[in-house]
């Protein structure tokens, strides 16, 4: 098995305060940290760690930042053929801000300020091999000519909706799996109700729709099911990279073969694992760890873990 993956990647700086600052004002930090972000990029570090291989597609600048995007990926074992360096650019970079005990956290980001990647760039044979493909849909180009490709070639296409963009919706149509967060679907006016999200499946065509609420958990339609999975409840730490985590173990899930249900309450558990850590990739588990969290949970259905 193998996923590909074209998206975001960021190198992601960390501040932990007692209380959000007011403006006008001064805050020590009481922890600082640097790791490594980005929707796709977390997603597939999530399933190397799951012992599925991955390429990724992206883009950063020729500056500091950019190498220490492209190694922390190589350190994670994902091929990094498809990661475009910019001459003359800034990668993405972004400074988040968590409330100690809260486990809330304000994003401040910058985009980067190379061009984004061409759908030339990606070459002849960039979905040789695949058997997923995820995608952000943050470049509209390369995304959609990824996705036609791929629907081509009859392989199954996950697209991490975090927020209403232009293009957004036409992509869908070369998307089997919708999973997007409630800021998504607020952004289009679409209540959270089954029926709602029934009719709202059916417009777009995806073989299944899931909407990711945080402490909330999850509502999915799919057919004729709902399927409705509360979160894991955890001493949640920073909840920074959550959904990409989710979105990584509900491939993982998807690629075992899993039913919806079963492969929905794994990436919520591995997301919920995610945020007892600072940052978003450093508490992301392997699979012995998740199951053994799962069978304390009596959920050992889920990864056999008998």
């Amino acid at each position: 098995m193998h996923v590909t993956g074209l998206g975001q990647c960021s190198l992601d700086y960390l501040a932990v305060v007692d209380s959000y600052p007011d403006a006008d004002t001064k805050k020590e930090t009481m922890e600082w940290h640097e790791q490594c972000g980005g929707p796709v990029a977390t997603a597939l570090v999530t399933l190397s760690r799951l012992c599925i291989p991955c390429s990724f597609h992206g883009v950063t600048g020729d500056d500091e930042a950019g190498g220490k995007i492209r190694k922390s990926l190589l350190a994670e074992k994902i091929d990094v053929h498809g990661l475009i360096r910019r001459k003359n650019a800034s990668s993405q970079t972004a400074f988040i801000v968590i409330e100690k005990g809260a486990g809330r956290r304000t994003i401040f980001w910058r985009r980067p300020s190379g061009r984004p990647i061409e759908p030339r760039e990606l070459g002849d044979n960039y979905l040789a091999g695949t058997d997923f493909l995820l995608l952000d849909g943050l470049m509209r180009e390369a995304s959609m000519h990824a996705a036609k490709r791929a629907r081509a070639r009859k392989i199954p296409v996950m697209l991490d909706a975090g927020t209403a963009r232009p293009g957004m919706l036409e992509l869908t149509g070369f998307t089997d799996y919708l999973v997007a967060s409630a800021e998504f679907a607020k952004g289009l006016g679409w209540s959270l109700e089954p029926e709602v999200l029934k009719e709202e499946k059916e417009k777009l065509g995806v073989k299944a729709l899931t909407i990711t609420c945080g402490e909330g958990g999850s509502i999915t339609v799919a057919e004729d099911q709902v399927i409705e999975v509360p979160a894991f409840h955890v001493e949640a730490v920073d909840t920074t990279g959550a959904g990409d985590v989710f979105h990584g173990g509900y491939v993982y899930g998807v690629l075992q073969g899993w039913d919806l249900r079963r492969t929905i309450i794994f990436a919520s558990a591995i997301a919920a694992m995610k945020c007892r850590a600072m940052g978003g990739r450093a508490g992301i588990p392997g699979l012995e760890e998740a199951a053994h969290f799962l069978k304390e949970r009596g959920h050992c259905e889920v990864t056999d873990c008998g």
